[in-house]
């Protein structure tokens, strides 16, 4: 206990007071082990803008045929739907499904 710190910043003293913070009188503490290291050896965005140009860009190509073909073949079948579409409420499209017996 340090008589000064208690003085200073107004801690009681005598029975009601059991001790500065972290110095609680008890028996030490076994089998805690704590690990730091040094903010000069932490490097949380080290190599993260040199690596992601080389690493993503295999990473992309490596997943590739898994998003690139359902969307050429969703995109493929859009067009032609909606080019069909767009023929059949045409002029043309009304007279070839007139003469094909469709007509209203």
């Amino acid at each position: 206990m340090r008589p000064s710190l208690t003085r200073l910043s107004g801690m009681p003293s005598g029975k009601a007071y059991i001790g500065w913070w972290g110095d609680f009188g008890g028996a030490k503490q076994k089998g805690i082990v704590q690990y730091g290291l040094s903010p000069f050896q932490q490097r949380a965005w080290g190599d993260a803008f040199s690596q992601t140009m080389f690493n993503g860009y295999r990473r992309i190509v490596s997943q590739a045929p898994y998003f690139l073909i359902p969307f050429v073949a969703g995109y493929s079948i859009y067009t032609w739907a909606n080019g069909y579409y767009h023929y059949l409420e045409s002029k043309e499209g009304h007279y070839a499904s007139q003469a094909a017996g469709g007509g209203h």
